[in-house]
């Protein structure tokens, strides 16, 4: 078969320019977030840097300077991210210490769920929206306890504490088990003969009480931790109630006997 020769292309015809590869979609905040966010998921948290999140948008750091100052305002705005996951009810004042142990241990999980991240969150004061509405809304399950407000808003400074403290070592450990499968429960196994091993007449109490110190899960000791909380606060708030009636009680007697003596000198 002879081959058909090809019709030559007239020179008025402008010659067909080749297709545009598609435009990279724009960086936006946004989208600089959702990196970071991708980075923590997969890597852990100290695996974060502006470098690395202008490679996962396939643009130079210098792009991401024009939506985010540097590293810990983008830390700020992925834990803000995160808390906008947090879903708490509306406040119960006949369930408001179930209402809170629900609230923490949810906090827990969805930081957990993000590997280390958890740990970004110690020594910030949180000021963006989602955060502030987290912070609303567990004020508000504290208030649903008849709690004074002193009470109620360190009580949320500890809860945050608490749970974020959980929530960095569940993570951490998720974290680990993913770069080395097993590894985490290995390490249990051979800490428990560690501490089996202990020579109990150098140790009695410790090795008396092994038996309670490695029982319940994670989710029974959490929970513990959180009735232990909430508990306290209650007994707490009613001795801090009950010694601001008694001051009010001895100052109200300590007024009257002012006046009895005011009177009788007047007589």
């Amino acid at each position: 078969m002879q081959d058909v020769p090809e019709v030559p292309t007239p020179a008025w015809r402008a010659a067909r320019k080749p297709a545009r590869a598609p435009r990279k979609p724009p960086v936006t905040a946004e989208a600089i977030v959702d990196a970071a966010l991708e980075i923590v998921d997969t890597e852990g948290l100290e695996a974060l840097s502006m470098r690395g999140v202008a490679q996962r948008l396939d643009t130079g750091a210098a792009t991401l300077y024009a939506h985010v100052q540097n590293k810990d305002e983008l830390l700020e705005l992925v834990l803000d991210r995160v808390n906008g996951e947090v879903r708490l009810p509306p406040p119960d004042p006949d369930r408001w210490q179930e209402q809170l142990r629900d609230a923490a241990r949810q906090i827990r999980d969805i930081y957990a769920a993000h590997n280390d991240l958890a740990k970004a969150s110690f020594g910030k004061v949180p000021t963006l929206p989602n955060s502030l509405t987290a912070i609303e809304a567990m004020l508000a399950l504290l208030k649903a306890g008849n709690l004074p407000d002193k009470v109620a808003s360190w009580a949320a400074d500890l809860l945050a504490l608490y749970t974020t403290s959980a929530a960095f070592e569940q993570g951490l450990l998720s974290l680990e088990e993913k770069r080395n499968p097993g590894a985490t429960a290995e390490y249990f196994r051979q800490l428990g003969e560690f501490f089996h091993a202990l020579p109990p007449e150098r140790f009695p109490t410790l090795t008396g009480m092994l038996a309670s110190m490695v029982e319940g899960d994670g989710d029974e000791r959490f929970d513990f931790g959180v009735d232990v909380i909430t508990l306290g606060l209650r007994a707490y708030a009613d001795r801090m109630l009950a010694a601001e009636s008694e001051s009010e009680s001895e100052s109200e007697s300590e007024s009257e006997s002012e006046t009895d003596t005011a009177d009788g000198s007047a007589t």
